[in-house]
């Protein structure tokens, strides 16, 4: 065997010293060259050296500083020395002003000594107003009920479908069973403009021509959108300022039915009788999302403040609440019939009437009504009990008003607490009520009447007239909150 392989003792360990030196120099040279992020071990700085220089870097910081003791933020200072607003004081700031504001108008009204409370009670009803609990009873004031006039035009001799007020109350929008839609003048009674709806229909592709039928017509809460069912599957989008047409929206499958903005957004709800409930962004003239569950044609929604719908599921007897944000639904049952509109009262409250002649108090804690109505607006000449095909609210408050077609419009007071469902007046009005709305403080109610019902034409009032009825109605100086 060769003598090569064999090392005199202690050889082997200084052959390993050596072997590390030449590894130590080689890193250091691979260090040096540029682009490398690799530091010599002997060149790299003590930690303590390393972590003043950190130090030093947060320090030179001039966005913001803390008070290590205190563990408070301190904020720069601008040019001129001007402090920056902080967001806590930016709340304080406003909710002075509007504070001042609020007792400003209030001094107008009352005297000195009952300013405070003048402002307290204010303050409370906005809150209550806010998260949708205000309540007020205002149907027992009701002195009493008269038709103020009827307003008529030429180009709606066939039956009024569908209307909508403006937030303001001086802007009626109605439709009929025609291609136009009007815009009238609740002081002066006058027609202030028109929309076509025909020029903006996409016909079937069979060529075969339908024909035109608004059957709901809704308004945003600050008058930028118009949105109506023009009687097929499609939505348009109007300008109520300019009556410009903006859009068409194309989703639904079959005939829209309802139509509601939820308040203060320009989030639209549809309902039709494909069995779906849509939602449409307007800001963004785009469809977000379908909703199902109904089993048959939806005739009605409604909606409030809150990210929440209400429909009626026509001839499936059944009445849904639409948690949007949640992605449920909640149910409730107690029709005998079908379920032909619904309104909410507040977002605790809702009232409905159906085929069945009944109008139901519903409470959103419980799948039952709270307490019916039968027969409310009588039988027909067939012993058939007369459907309701109308309902209004003023919202927050205990007046309803529903409408059939039995000849007159009936005012109700509900009072979920004492599960009573009363009437209070009865207005003579002949022909189909087709559709009821009232003003912001529930002293006009403007009614759309037609020989015909809105969604078809099974039968005919010959005696009635195609008109906008306003209704006056007059309250006591004081009501109770």
């Amino acid at each position: 065997m060769s003598s090569s392989f064999f090392l005199k003792p202690g050889a082997a360990k200084q052959a390993n010293k050596k072997r590390k030196i030449n590894a130590t120099k080689a890193k250091g040279k691979l260090s040096s060259k540029p682009g490398k992020r690799t530091q010599n071990a002997t060149n790299a700085p003590p930690k303590k050296q390393r972590r003043a220089k950190a130090d030093d870097e947060e320090i030179a910081s001039d966005e913001e500083e803390y008070d290590s003791g205190n563990k408070t933020l301190v904020y720069s200072t601008d040019e001129e020395g001007v402090e920056e607003e902080t967001a806590q004081d930016k709340r304080l700031r406003l909710a002075k002003k509007y504070l001042e504001e609020i007792e400003k108008q209030e001094a107008d009204r009352v005297e000195d000594r009952d300013l405070s409370q003048s402002v307290e009670q204010r303050l409370q009803t906005e809150y209550l107003d806010s998260v949708g609990r205000l309540r007020r009873n205002i149907a027992a004031t009701i002195k009493s009920c008269s038709i103020q006039c009827a307003l008529k035009n030429r180009l709606h001799h066939s039956p009024i479908c569908a209307l909508a007020l403006s937030a303001d109350g001086r802007h009626l929008y109605v439709g009929a069973k025609s291609q136009f839609v009007l815009k009238w003048c609740t002081e002066s009674g006058k027609v202030l403009d028109k929309l076509d709806v025909q020029p903006h229909r996409d016909e079937p592709e069979t060529g075969k021509k339908r024909r035109s039928h608004v059957t709901s017509i809704c308004l945003s809460t600050d008058m930028k959108y118009l949105a109506l069912a023009e009687g097929g599957a499609h939505i348009q989008i109007w300008c109520p300022q300019t009556m410009r047409h903006l859009k068409t929206f194309k989703g639904h499958r079959d005939s829209v039915t309802g139509l509601v903005f939820r308040k203060a957004t320009h989030e639209l709800y549809s309902a039709a009788k494909d069995r779906s409930v849509k939602i449409w962004s307007l800001d963004e003239m785009a469809y977000v999302e379908s909703l199902f569950g109904h089993q048959t044609a939806v005739t009605s929604i409604d909606a409030l403040s809150r990210e929440r719908a209400i429909s009626a599921g026509g001839s499936d007897c059944s009445l849904r609440i639409w948690k949007i944000t949640e992605e449920s639904q909640l149910i409730y049952n107690g029709h005998r019939d079908g379920i032909e509109c619904v309104k909410l009262i507040n977002d605790e409250h809702f009232v409905s009437g159906g085929v069945d002649g009944a109008i139901s108090l519903w409470s959103a804690l419980k799948k039952k009504p709270i307490c019916t109505a039968q027969l409310a607006h009588g039988k027909g000449e067939n012993e058939v009990a007369n459907w309701i095909t109308a309902i209004a609210v003023v919202v927050n408050t205990d007046l309803v008003a529903t409408g059939s077609c039995d000849g007159c419009v009936r005012l109700w007071q509900s009072n979920p607490n004492a599960r009573k469902l009363q009437e209070i007046q009865s207005i003579s009005i002949a022909g189909f009520i087709n559709g009821l709305t009232f003003n912001g403080d529930g002293t006009k109610l403007f009614v759309a009447v037609g020989q015909e019902h809105r969604l078809g034409r099974w039968w005919r009032h010959k005696e009635a007239k195609n008109s906008i009825v306003v209704i006056d109605i007059k309250l006591q100086n004081t009501a109770s909150n």
